[in-house]
């Protein structure tokens, strides 16, 4: 061989006779040879496995497309649908209160606002007839004060006035006697006899009767306005006599309710106002105003809360599960029985909406429950039996319609379906679906739209 200017290597004009006559031995081309001798050749192989090598890497080939066939299969993973019984649970917040409680109310006999002075604690154990809250007396006994003193002045007006009018009576009755007494003697000595007197005492003696007449007219009606003057008056002294009175009635009607009682053994549960808080010493109330109550402790309720996105279904009879805060391990069972119309905050500035429901207990513990234990419960909101319910995740929804894919043979077909009930994870389907099918957890048309 020579090498050709551009760095190829060429046969030399001899060609295999001459490479014979070099090596004395015969010459293979790589031209003569199978595909397959050459591959071996090439690969330093030894000539006698050609074809045991050719076998084992077709069968190879086949497993591993099996292989991947099978994965491609079960690459999907799968749900098989069965009838099961689903149930729906909902959690709520409450607290346990007594079904019969006597209120405590501030007095409805009381006049007006009362002052807190004095008051047990939130909690405390009652004997009967033990005080619970006592009221601060000073407006009561200024009203009182106040009262005696207008009713003393009244009582001196009165006086004046009548002493001021039996006065104005008798000067009026001595006019009034006086000018009859005028008129008498006027028509006693009447100069009415012209050849006895003058034209002018005539006259004058027809004047003096006329006088003493209007005299005593006068002197009768000013008697009798003077009369009405001095009823007025009194009148209008015996009203402010009367409100002296009213005042101290009222002081002393107040002054008896500065107390009140408890009407039998208990304890006190004192009532918060829509800030959370109860009543203290210093606060004033109205007559009626709710203060508390004293529970019976053999028989208690549960009043809770659920959210509004979760109450669905809520309806009385349901069962509820109860436990107490703090008192773990215990569990207390009972059914709903009631359940609010309407959703309402259940704080002040919140805007979350929740519907309020009474749980009645099947048994009360007095030595475990107490009136206003916080308490968490877990209503059952559905329980059905033989329901198709499946992963949430193997619904998918297209086009506006939800669907499940349920697997025939090797490949997955689109099925509609008609939810119904749902829980934080399952869903009930109602229409689509039949015993047995085998449904994928994932969308398999991932894959192939990729």
């Amino acid at each position: 061989m020579r090498r050709h200017g551009d760095g190829a290597l060429a046969s030399s004009p001899a060609g295999p006779a001459a490479s014979r006559r070099r090596t004395g031995k015969p010459s293979t081309f790589a031209g003569n040879k199978t595909p397959l001798q050459a591959s071996h050749s090439a690969a330093g192989t030894p000539p006698g496995q050609p074809a045991r090598r050719q076998r084992s890497g077709l069968w190879s080939c086949a497993i591993v497309l099996l292989a991947a066939g099978c994965h491609q299969a079960s690459d999907v993973p799968t749900f098989r649908v069965e009838a099961v019984r689903f149930a729906r649970r909902v959690t709520a917040d409450g607290n346990l209160k007594s079904t019969k409680a006597t209120t405590l109310a501030a007095p409805h006999d009381a006049p007006g606002q009362l002052k807190i002075a004095w008051i047990v604690p939130d909690g405390a154990l009652l004997k009967k007839d033990d005080v619970v809250v006592r009221f601060d007396p000073t407006d009561y006994e200024t009203q009182l004060q106040a009262g005696r003193e207008d009713h003393d002045t009244a009582g001196n007006k009165l006086f004046k006035t009548d002493s001021e009018s039996s006065t104005t009576r008798t000067n009026l009755r001595r006019d009034a006697r006086q000018a009859t007494d005028e008129l008498l003697a006027a028509r006693q000595f009447k100069f009415d006899d012209a050849e006895v007197f003058s034209r002018f005492q005539r006259v004058e003696s027809q004047i003096d009767e006329t006088l003493a007449g209007r005299r005593k007219e006068h002197a009768e009606g000013v008697l009798g306005v003077r009369a009405k003057l001095s009823a007025a008056d009194r009148d209008l002294v015996n009203i402010e006599q009367r409100k002296a009175d009213l005042k101290i009635r009222n002081a002393e009607q107040g002054l008896h309710a500065l107390e009140m009682r408890a009407p039998y053994d208990g304890i006190l549960v004192l009532q918060h106002d829509w800030r959370g808080d109860v009543v203290r010493v210093g606060d004033t109330l109205w007559p009626g105003s709710p203060i508390g109550e004293i529970p019976d402790l053999n028989s208690m309720k549960a009043e809770v809360f659920v959210l509004e996105a979760d109450a669905a279904g809520l309806a009385v009879g349901e069962k509820a599960t109860l436990t107490i805060e703090g008192k773990p391990g215990t569990l207390i069972t009972g059914k709903i029985s009631q359940v609010d119309k309407l959703a309402r905050p259940r704080f002040p500035r919140v805007p979350v909406q929740y519907f309020g429901a009474t749980i009645t207990l099947d048994r009360t513990n007095p030595a475990l429950m107490k009136p206003g234990a916080r308490v968490h419960a877990v209503l059952d909101v559905e329980n059905r039996e033989g329901a198709f319910s499946i992963p949430r995740q193997a619904i998918f929804e297209k086009q506006g319609k939800k669907l499940v894919y349920c697997k025939h043979g090797d490949k997955f077909d689109a099925v509609v379906i008609e939810v119904g009930s749902s829980s934080a994870g399952r869903v009930v389907v109602t229409k689509g679906l039949a015993k047995g099918d085998e449904i994928a957890l994932r969308d398999p048309t991932e894959e192939k739209d990729a």
